[in-house]
């Protein structure tokens, strides 16, 4: 017996194929564009962070700091902590990239994206992409579900070697050491469901400099690539 609610299954099976070309097109529209930019750094974070906070004010110093390092920055495209990479990178006459979402709040094209680098998504996974292979490390500010949810992905995807290490760097020690400490008590020390040697995938620091040198002292050993 089929559920009641099911009546339309047959039609939204068929929905979902044509899908299909839509999430294919922004594959390669991603891949085509992305492939050209060269090496970046992604910053994620909150887009309720407002100028003059002071997240936003080192995220504009973060990225200042990356792209003298000769990375550009990549961020989600939006307002707050996104508008503060972006400024950050276009100040220091880097590259500014922005991967754009299509939301019903929150979201919007910031000022400081380079103009022929703006990307724009209907899907999340597919966004999700192109942060991943196409980023040289991701720098966590603070933020919310987003953010978390960005931050999981690269740390699951480097543990279970689907990709390459590299840098994730939480910035904000006041912000991310309740959450560190839970990771280590909870997850590797009570319940071992890590291993205590993945906690060294993530370093949490304070400043743009220790972002820097996190940064340099790792691609003085790794070489630049896409990550798959």
């Amino acid at each position: 017996m089929v559920p009641k609610h099911y009546k339309n299954w047959n039609e939204i099976k068929t929905n979902d194929s044509w899908a299909l070309f839509k999430i294919m097109s922004e594959f390669v529209h991603g891949y085509e564009r992305m492939s050209e930019i060269g090496p970046c750094v992604s910053v994620f974070g909150s887009a309720r962070m407002k100028p003059g906070d002071k997240y936003y004010e080192l995220t504009v110093k973060v990225s200042e700091k990356i792209v003298e390092k000769g990375f550009g920055v990549i961020t989600g495209g939006g307002p707050g902590i996104m508008e503060a990479g972006n400024k950050g990178a276009h100040q220091g006459g880097g590259t500014s990239v922005g991967l754009n979402i299509d939301l019903p709040f929150e979201q919007h094209d910031n000022p400081y994206i380079d103009k022929d680098k703006v990307l724009d998504f209907d899907y999340f996974f597919v966004r999700k992409v192109m942060f991943v292979k196409y980023s040289q490390g991701f720098v966590v500010m603070p933020g919310g579900f987003g953010t978390l949810d960005e931050l999981f992905e690269a740390i699951t995807l480097i543990q279970t070697r689907k990709i390459d290490k590299f840098p994730i760097i939480l910035v904000g020690k006041d912000y991310w050491s309740g959450l560190l400490d839970w990771i280590k008590k909870t997850l590797s020390d009570d319940y071992e469901t890590i291993n205590p040697e993945d906690l060294d995938l993530i370093q949490l620091v304070d400043s743009e400099e220790e972002v820097a040198d996190i940064l340099d002292d790792f691609y003085d050993k790794f070489d630049l690539s896409p990550n798959f």
